[in-house]
């Protein structure tokens, strides 16, 4: 029985020499400034998340990942978790409480619940005259819009370790994940990757909010955030591409498992951001599969993941 269950990814935190440079990376990547203070930037979506990503000023590194909870009662319950904090109120913009913990690699996770929402940025799209609607758009012309993509929020976090199996049990039995698909190679009991979604019962969830892959490296391959479509992965692309400082680390594709339609950019001190759209949506009663690694960690379509991607790990 896991000690909670987490509803969601809430933000990833990392930290940067320059809140400058990491803000004008992430505002071509598509986010909004929420705030920003002497030592901190935050950022968000359209989605009213007060903020899914977190640059505190200092050298380069990954410090950790942030999930909801439904309520303050779901944090005293997680306190009592072996090398849990006690309830914290979080002395940041947002507000909101929270508990901190450590994952087997040593980076911190935070549970947090009550930080204040913010309003929802509209989003315009017109229509597709496609499938089974040839004419949603009779009559009009598709003119899409130049610029960033429209980052809605943060969907997940990849890492990599060689601590595997305790990195997994550590996600299950502390946030109360389950697998949607564990990934093996040569035999059906080496596994070599794990994808993890939220456990909400009956109500659809992302294919997964945590995915660990087994490597000699420790630390974070990529955080992922959600676009509203594929022509929005697509103008994101272009757009960050015309910079000409920014490093293309994969994509555009198709996954097979979550089935996203990606796109990789590494920001300024080589940490990967992902951008996709259209993932598989799952409940506890689609249950779990295992999948050997040349069905799994491949394309629909789209080209072949890079060495230096597959071998990524920002720590």
């Amino acid at each position: 029985m896991a000690w909670v269950k987490v509803r969601d990814i809430a933000y990833g935190r990392f930290r940067s020499p320059d809140l400058d440079v990491a803000e004008e990376f992430l505002t071509r990547f598509g986010m909004h400034r929420t705030e920003r203070t002497a030592t901190a930037l935050y950022m968000r979506g359209t989605d009213p998340n007060h903020h899914i990503h977190v640059t505190e000023k200092g050298d380069p590194k990954f410090v950790g990942l942030a999930y909801y909870v439904d309520d303050e009662d779901d944090l005293k319950r997680l306190a009592k978790a072996p090398g849990a904090s006690a309830v914290e109120s979080i002395d940041e913009p947002g507000g909101g409480k929270r508990v901190r913990l450590n994952e087997p690699n040593g980076y911190q996770i935070e549970v947090v619940c009550g930080i204040a929402a913010v309003p929802e940025i509209p989003v315009k799209r017109q229509k597709l005259n496609s499938g089974e609607a040839p004419l949603s758009r009779a009559g009009e012309l598709m003119r899409l819009p130049k610029g960033p993509a429209h980052v809605k929020r943060v969907g997940h976090g990849v890492l990599m370790t060689p601590r595997f199996r305790e990195t997994v049990d550590w996600f299950r039995d502390t946030l109360g994940m389950i697998c949607s698909d564990d990934v093996y190679a040569d035999s059906k009991d080496n596994l070599i990757g794990s994808f993890n979604r939220c456990d909400r019962g009956d109500h659809y969830v992302d294919h997964h909010v945590f995915f660990c892959l087994r490597h000699e490296k420790t630390g974070l391959n990529h955080l992922s955030f959600e676009v509203p479509d594929f022509d929005d992965v697509c103008m994101g692309h272009d757009y960050l591409k015309k910079f000409g400082s920014y490093e293309h680390m994969w994509g555009i594709g198709r996954h097979v498992l979550g089935s996203q339609v990606y796109d990789y950019w590494a920001d300024p001190w080589g940490r990967v951001h992902e951008h996709w759209a259209d993932s598989d949506r799952l409940n506890l009663a689609n249950g779990s599969n295992l999948v050997a690694v040349d069905e799994a960690l491949v394309s629909q379509w789209g080209e072949k993941p890079p060495e230096k991607f597959i071998n990524h790990a920002s720590p």
